[in-house]
């Protein structure tokens, strides 16, 4: 048998073959830029030299302290120089990072230190309270470090030494323990409250470096950003611009608790051009901005996901000057790899039709393998008619490695040679793909599917609405009807459940419109997503749905 020319002496070998990993990012931005502003946070202005320092003295501190290759390693932080400096400094001690969302109860965390078998937890001493109720259960606990932020509100301090003094024992000369296969894991991920159901995400550091070069790829970042830390750095480590914002050599601006007003003042005073929001944190800019009326200093680029963002929304945010770009991602693999990619015939649209098209999902990036909406059962691509529904699915090298110790789950999500999202979408005619609904949140009313996000889109439009949440409630009739939950903006002019009722009856079949609207605080993630889980729960009992002062206000 001939063998290819090709296939005789062309092996790999360490000239031409490196596991691939973000790590590297930070130690090339370093050397090219060292004096430059790498971290932003309240007064402290900390370069690449100085970061790229803290992160080796971190990795060789726990080291010292007996973390071994494959140990988890969690944090519980904001967005804070600490939490940047960890995703840098864990993995290059060999471990696992293991960023959890900061806004969990102690059982929550409590179950993900024991799932995830954490070795030493860096806590911020905002959350030292709730850490010392999660841990005291715990068979195994953690070694215990507190973090003393500059910024941090008062709070006791937890374990025999702090943050700093852990970078203090540590070697800025330490090698680091660079991964042996671009395989393994960097990181534990668990996914958010929306569901009620949370799983360890595992990526590896081939999909996280593939992930952090299609953000910069795919939104076209410039060299240098400016990046303001609004989306939780824990989610899906940022989306993966905790690398994709080092390997462009930019400014992370940290930002402990996210406001609109924080927000406008970052954009002017630290010159940020750049930031990730959910559409929960674009509504809450649209209502800081009904005040203002200085135009922003810079072209300042946003992308969008988390949520099928309201079309009302994005219309509003892009009329005070944001340059919206819609996208869509899911933990599972590591951050937004489809993107509605703007057309220039879009641009001599009406600014309300233009809106509507950008709310769509859209089309793969470049460095997405595949993306397609498929039948469920049958796997059979759905027509491009923008009415047939399936099920979004995608193939590509930014998938997670899988459900850490859940085998069934884990099978699951990749049945059939796909990972599957969850996500009920329809593909237009010109290709692109639009979310309708959640698979859970699909609404049957009498035989009749209605998309919750349909009716959430056309709330949004009234004036008075800031988040609507629309869910599915009993009814002994039609077996479920839509019941809206609504926050309404903090100036807005008083509005009754008929009178929103009647508005979506003016402009939609009466059968989608809600029987019943609930006035509150939308209960939300630490990343911005509704807890629609909660609303359910609320919705399935009508003694719930008259005391909804028991909802938490709003994140």
């Amino acid at each position: 048998m001939n063998r290819h020319p090709y296939a005789a002496g062309l092996d790999r070998n360490p000239a031409n073959h490196l596991p691939l990993t973000p790590l590297g990012f930070l130690d090339r931005s370093a050397l090219v830029h060292p004096e430059r502003v790498a971290l932003v946070h309240g007064t402290l202005r900390q370069t690449w030299a100085q970061t790229r320092e803290r992160a080796y003295r971190l990795a060789s501190g726990l080291v010292a302290l007996g973390v071994q290759r494959g140990d988890t390693v969690s944090i519980i932080a904001p967005n804070t120089p600490a939490m940047l400096e960890a995703h840098f400094g864990v993995p290059l001690s060999g471990a696992v990072l293991n960023a959890i969302n900061c806004r969990l109860d102690a059982e929550g965390i409590a179950f993900i230190l024991r799932h995830g078998e954490s070795r030493v937890l860096l806590v911020d001493r905002e959350f030292t309270d709730v850490v010392a109720r999660a841990v005291a259960g715990l068979a195994s606990p953690p070694r215990l470090i507190t973090i003393h932020d500059s910024l941090a509100p008062e709070g006791a301090a937890l374990g025999d030494t702090d943050y700093e003094q852990l970078l203090a024992s540590g070697d800025p000369g330490f090698a680091g323990v660079w991964p042996e296969d671009e395989w393994a894991p960097i990181a534990l991920n668990y996914t958010s409250g929306t569901t009620g159901d949370p799983k360890g995400v595992v990526p590896s550091h081939r999909g996280t470096y593939l992930m952090s070069q299609l953000q910069l790829t795919d939104w076209a970042m410039p060299r240098a950003p400016v990046y303001l830390w609004t989306l939780p750095m824990f989610h899906a480590n940022g989306w993966c611009f905790t690398w994709a914002i080092t390997a462009a050599a930019g400014t992370h601006v940290c930002l402990r608790k996210v406001t609109g007003e924080a927000i406008f003042q970052a954009i002017t005073e630290q010159g940020v051009d750049h930031f990730c929001a959910a559409p929960t944190v674009l509504a809450m800019l649209a209502s800081a901005g009904e005040h203002r009326r200085e135009p922003l200093p810079r072209k300042v680029r946003v992308l969008t996901a988390g949520s099928p963002p309201p079309a009302a929304i994005l219309q509003s945010v892009a009329g005070m000057g944001f340059d919206i770009d819609h996208v869509y991602g899911i933990t599972e693999v590591s951050g937004t790899p489809v993107s509605c990619a703007r057309q220039p015939e879009w641009a001599g649209l009406a600014d309300a039709d233009r809106a509507r098209l950008q709310a769509r999902q859209g089309v793969r990036a470049a460095a997405l393998e595949h993306l397609a909406v498929l039948d469920p059962e049958t796997l059979t691509p759905v027509p491009r008619d923008g009415k047939t529904a399936g099920e979004m699915m995608i193939r590509g090298n930014t998938v997670m490695m899988g459900y850490l110790k859940n085998p069934q789950a884990t099978e699951k999500a990749f049945a059939g040679g796909w990972f599957h999202t969850g996500d009920v979408a329809v593909v237009h005619p010109d290709g692109y793909v639009q979310i309708t609904d959640r698979s859970k949140d699909v609404i049957i009313s009498g035989g009749e599917n209605i998309s919750s996000v349909e009716v959430e889109d056309l709330l949004h439009r009234h004036p008075a609405v800031l988040y609507a949440a629309v869910v599915a409630q009993p009814d002994e009739r039609w077996g479920e009807v839509p019941c809206a939950f609504v926050e309404l903006k903090p100036a807005a002019l008083p509005v009754t459940e008929a009178e929103l009722i009647a508005f979506c009856r003016d402009q939609m079949a009466h059968f989608k419109c809600p029987r019943r609207v609930v006035f509150l605080a939308l209960p939300k993630t630490a990343t911005g997503k509704i807890q629609k889980f909660r609303l359910r729960e609320l919705a399935g009992s009508q003694d719930a749905i008259t005391r909804p002062a028991q909802l938490p206000a709003a994140a």
